[in-house]
């Protein structure tokens, strides 16, 4: 299985993203999960480690045929989570998780369980927005003690989900239907949940 990893395409490409990922400081410590589908119904997602040093060999193998969840060796607390995000949306190939700053203080001080986001240029690195005047809504969940739990949260709101929702006090989840989607939406969220923090900061809002 080792050697199956260490050459495959997809197992590599998730790898690359995540030190870069890391690089930005958007996962401390082992926080934060990434993974990539792998097939109809399996995917490849990262587990606990020093998140500079990613590499295959640690990527767990996850499956959800005919509704049971199997993981090779131990599973990541969030494994449930990546498993709905890719039974929601079929076209899904990369879901990301990052624990940056900005998205988890951001996540704490907004009381509401969305937030609309409009008029910045960067809006347009998100699929489907060519209008920076178009207002996204940033779906927040409260955190809950069990990751199936949030699932279900998670299940409820899908029709109101876009590319992104932020986790409060917990972190953010963005996907894409291929890996450099998914980047360039964790990006682009990152940067725009950072200018409205600093934005609210600054007009006295928080």
């Amino acid at each position: 299985m080792t050697a199956s990893l260490q050459l495959n395409p997809y197992a590599i490409q998730l790898c690359t993203i995540g030190r870069w990922i890391a690089q930005k400081n958007w996962l401390p410590a082992t926080g934060g999960n990434l993974s990539i589908r792998a097939s109809e119904h399996s995917c490849l997602l990262t587990g606990q480690k020093d998140n500079h040093e990613f590499s295959p060999q640690d990527l767990r193998n996850v499956s959800w045929a005919d509704g049971d969840l199997r993981c090779s060796g131990a599973p990541a607390a969030e494994t449930a989570l990546h498993v709905a995000f890719y039974q929601l949306f079929p076209q899904c190939k990369a879901v990301l998780h990052s624990h940056s700053l900005s998205s988890t203080v951001f996540s704490r001080l907004i009381r509401a369980d969305g937030y609309p986001i409009s008029g910045y240029e960067m809006q347009k690195g998100i699929a489907g927005c060519s209008d920076a005047d178009e207002a996204l809504q940033l779906v927040i969940l409260d955190n809950a003690p069990e990751v199936t739990q949030l699932a279900a949260q998670l299940r409820q709101r899908a029709g109101e989900l876009h590319s992104a929702v932020l986790v409060r006090g917990h972190g953010l989840y963005v996907w894409g239907d291929t890996l450099e989607q998914a980047k360039r939406h964790l990006e682009s969220w990152e940067f725009l949940i950072a200018c409205e923090l600093e934005r609210l900061k600054i007009a006295g809002g928080v």
